[in-house]
């Protein structure tokens, strides 16, 4: 199972690996007794200001290869605000892409353990969610792995987010079909998911079924404007597309005539 890209903060349709931590104050996440709200909240907001810098500093050394520097600002930031689930979820990741490398067996349980805190602090973190179920698959566990995203999914029967997770396992292990399923009902379930209909477009173009795929792709396109690689992808389909059509159309009127019967009785 494949690992996702090194960013700072996904956007709604992008798959990435660290997060910079500002999600939980912007959505309102920490709440305050009435008695000391007024000198708690300051001290607050400065801490998750510090961990969002933190795991913004972590990422852009992460991209470096500077893995030992990336892992030490990801633990500043878990110190920083240890309520925040990016923080635990950007270690996590750090530490699960040194245990890969290294095939360490203490490296992938604390990994693991990092990925599960983070759970702990969201339950419906997507990002986590799909980085434990790599390292699921990593270590010779895929029942659990499965186990893992469909569990999510029972948990949350509205969201869209555990079946597109779950629909990338089933893809990567061979199970076109099923992800086809699990995809369509996730676009059911939300339909202004841009993710949903991007992943939807990406496994219809793979199974051959251009014209489809260039469908879903647009409605991704058109709920979230700001995919340029979507925006390509649209295009190349559509001449793709077009290509074949005048190609046949070309065939078609090329062919000869038949020659008449000339030896046939006149009137």
């Amino acid at each position: 199972m494949t690992t996702t890209a090194i960013t700072t903060r996904p956007s709604a349709t992008s798959d990435t690996d660290f997060q910079t931590g500002r999600s939980n104050w912007l959505n309102g996440a920490w709440v305050f007794t009435a008695f000391v709200a007024g000198c708690l909240a300051a001290c607050l907001t400065g801490c998750q200001w510090a961990s969002s810098g933190q795991n913004a500093q972590g990422a852009r050394l992460y991209e470096q290869g500077q893995y030992s520097a990336a892992m030490q600002e990801f633990q500043k930031a878990i110190a920083s605000d240890p309520a925040n689930p990016d923080s635990y979820y950007n270690l996590a990741a750090a530490v699960h892409q040194q245990a890969k490398q290294r095939q360490d067996a203490e490296s992938y349980k604390q990994a693991e353990a990092l990925y599960n805190q983070c759970l702990d602090h969201n339950p419906n973190h997507v990002e986590c969610h799909r980085g434990l179920a790599v390292l699921l698959v990593d270590t010779g566990r895929p029942d659990r792995a499965f186990a893992l995203l469909k569990n999510w999914a029972a948990r949350n029967p509205n969201y869209s987010e555990p079946r597109i997770e779950t629909a990338r396992l089933y893809e990567e292990h061979g199970e076109p079909q099923t992800a086809l399923k699990y995809l369509e009902d996730a676009v059911q379930l939300d339909a202004n998911n841009p993710r949903a209909w991007l992943a939807l477009g990406r496994l219809r173009e793979s199974m051959g079924d251009p014209t489809q795929a260039l469908q879903n792709y647009q409605r991704a396109l058109a709920i979230n404007g700001a995919q340029p690689l979507v925006a390509e992808r649209v295009a190349a389909l559509s001449r793709q597309i077009n290509s074949a059509q005048d190609a046949a159309l070309s065939q078609a009127g090329t062919r000869m005539a038949t020659t008449p019967d000339f030896s046939t009785q006149r009137y």
